[in-house]
Formats: C-alpha cells, sequence, structure tokens
C-alpha cells in the first residue's frame, strides 16, 4: 500500500468525468482551488499566532 501510479490516477479521473460531467470539471476545481487557498491561509494564521506567543512568553522570562 502506499503511492498512487498513473494507472489509479487515470482512474479516478475518468470515474470524477462519468459522475460531475466534463462540464462541471471546471467549476469543481475553482472550488477545490479556493478550499486549499483558504486552508493554508487558516493555518499560516495559526502558526504565526503560535509563534508569536512563544516570542513574547520569551520577552517575559
Amino acid at each position: 500500500m502506499g503511492r498512487i501510479g498513473l494507472p489509479e490516477l487515470i482512474v479516478i479521473v475518468v470515474v470524477i468525468i462519468i459522475l460531475f460531467g466534463a462540464k462541471r470539471l471546471p467549476e469543481i476545481g475553482r472550488a477545490l482551488g479556493k478550499a486549499i487557498k483558504e486552508f493554508k491561509k487558516a493555518s499560516k494564521e495559526i502558526e504565526d499566532d503560535v509563534k508569536g506567543a512563544i516570542e513574547d512568553k520569551d520577552k517575559k522570562a
């Protein structure tokens, strides 16, 4: 068990096309891209908050 190879990736893409249709794929791609962007933004904000809290703690000590 492990990595997804080219044959598996092709099967996944074909199933997605069958389920959603070729016309909706760009819409789904945009929505997925926005979701990933928001997730990265939120994780970066949390990381910055944690680093800031650690720095504040070090300054007080």
